[in-house]
């Protein structure tokens, strides 16, 4: 049997708000949250580590994947599939660990549909000027690939009314903090 205080904590945001390095910072603030590895068909950024950064796979297995029911969600993501494993968010909250899931609104909108005591934060850049530099500054997509990410961050902007708590990243230390204090309010 599940133990009840193990809870699941989405946080979701457009591509280059910055949600991984916030997340980084929350992970060195609150170490003991269970913090769920995605699975991905896209290719390694610099210093990305598969089984810690994702679990970098082929095409072809994350259709394995699928298949298999292994996942909690999945989404394309400009070309590219994101997944959550079932088994390790359901590890996480058997022992009584909060996981945190860093995922698309894609994902996060099915998570939500089958599990809706999730937390959920979305993380939104101080405006979209500030986001387009981010995504240049990662020099990690083409120019037509920066388009379709731009675009696509404008469209999810606009589903961060269907979040708990909207929390804006225009300083890494704040912005962690602040998403602790959430998490830590459901802890009480």
């Amino acid at each position: 049997m599940s133990n009840p205080t193990g809870r699941l904590i989405i946080i979701s945001a457009p591509s280059g708000a910055g949600k991984g390095t916030v997340i980084k910072k929350l992970l060195e603030l609150r170490p003991e949250l269970c913090y769920s590895i995605s699975v991905t068909t896209r290719k390694p950024r610099a210093g990305e580590i598969h089984g810690e950064s994702y679990y970098f796979v082929s095409h072809e297995r994350f259709q394995e994947l699928i298949k298999a029911e292994a996942f909690l969600e999945y989404a394309d993501f400009v070309g590219e599939y994101y997944g959550t494993p079932k088994s390790m968010i359901d590890d996480c909250i058997y022992y009584g660990k909060d996981a945190l899931l860093e995922i698309e609104v894609q994902g996060a909108e099915q998570i939500m549909k089958k599990k809706p005591d999730a937390v959920s934060i979305f993380i939104i850049p101080p405006d979209m000027k500030e986001l387009e530099r981010r995504l240049r500054a990662r020099g990690t997509e083409s120019e037509e690939q920066l388009k379709a990410r731009l675009e696509r961050a404008e469209q999810e902007l606009e589903e961060k009314v269907h979040y708990d708590y909207v929390v804006v990243n225009d300083d890494i230390t704040r912005a962690a903090e602040e998403i602790l204090k959430i998490i830590e309010k459901g802890d009480q």
